[in-house]
């Protein structure tokens, strides 16, 4: 089973070293470039242009490689699903930006009602036929559970739709969200192969797409990979952890996605009460960079930050 992880993460990295190199070129001859705000800090400026959709790659070296372990893996494949899923969103909000020359994308509460229709699909999964129930693992109880009940169906929205986009919200530097996600991956495909899961194969997978796309995605980028990107890996994030039993966990390892979410929920109602801002800028990695933080500072922190972070997971798994 360990060597179906290893051969998962190599096919995924290689099917990404070749697709990257010809897909990007075509990206950026179809002028799918990155919009880039003007209130956004202005070294970002030169950003503009940039291929964007990058997820496609992503997502496509995903795909592939988890088809290969699919046989019989129900898990896996409602994994795969709710990544798909979440990705078609963030492909459609990055297309009508770029191509479409309409800098918001999709309208606010289209993309809420896209996001709980998928979320409310896997949670019908969850339930009826996975039979996975409604009782979460407490970190640091010994795997002890604590059954919701019914409280169960808001805090799985909460979780599902909090996740995704605290994810979109963290893709605001060159291989930020990619190296952040790598990490979480990597956290979720330790325990899911420990726990004996199913769904182990599909997070190697992801593991060895975005060490690929890091390659064209750190600083300088020369690919995003936008919200096609950044939903994906937020779906795949959280339903692995639905799966495993482990949505609290993602507080623990998703800390960055948290803390970038919470900065700008601050930033705006703090704003809204006195007309004031707390951040230089939100989310907060912008608040790094405008205090003279360089981007790679930026990223670096928050990569030691998450694989402290997974560190501490894994002791709180407890077993």
């Amino acid at each position: 089973m360990y060597n179906v992880a290893i051969y998962a993460v190599l096919i995924s990295f290689i099917i990404n070293l070749i697709l990257s190199p010809i897909l990007i070129p075509y990206l950026s001859k179809l002028k799918l470039g990155q919009f880039v705000r003007d209130d956004g800090p202005k070294s970002h400026l030169k950003k503009a242009g940039t291929p964007t959709m990058g997820g496609i790659i992503i997502l496509s070296s995903t795909l592939l490689t988890s088809i290969l372990f699919l046989k019989d893996n129900k898990d896996g494949l409602a994994v795969l699903l709710v990544t798909l899923g979440f990705g078609i969103i963030g492909f459609i909000d990055d297309f009508i930006k770029v191509a479409m020359k309409r800098s918001l994308g999709l309208k606010a509460y289209q993309k809420i009602i896209a996001q709980f229709i998928i979320s409310g699909c896997f949670l019908y999964y969850i339930l009826n036929i996975a039979n996975i129930g409604t009782s979460v693992i407490i970190p640091f109880s010994q795997g002890k559970e604590v059954n919701l009940g019914i409280w169960f169906l808001p805090f799985f929205f909460i979780v599902m739709l909090g996740t995704v986009n605290g994810v979109n919200l963290t893709d605001g530097l060159d291989g930020l969200v990619s190296s952040v996600t790598v990490l979480i991956a990597t956290f979720f495909t330790i325990v899911s192969w420990g726990e004996n899961s199913s769904i182990f194969p599909i997070g190697a997978a992801v593991v060895g797409s975005l060490l690929a796309f890091l390659l064209f995605n750190s600083y300088p980028a020369k690919v995003f990979m936008g919200d096609t990107g950044s939903l994906a890996l937020g779906g795949f994030v959280v339903s692995t952890a639905f799966i495993l039993k482990m949505p609290i966990f993602i507080a623990i390892v998703g800390i960055i996605y948290l803390i970038e979410s919470i900065s700008v929920m601050i930033q705006v109602a703090y704003f809204k009460a006195t007309g004031k801002r707390i951040f230089k800028m939100a989310p907060i990695h912008h608040h790094f960079e405008l205090s003279g933080w360089t981007e790679s500072k930026v990223v670096s922190v928050f990569c030691i930050a998450t694989a402290v972070a997974c560190l501490i997971g894994l002791l709180g798994l407890g077993r």
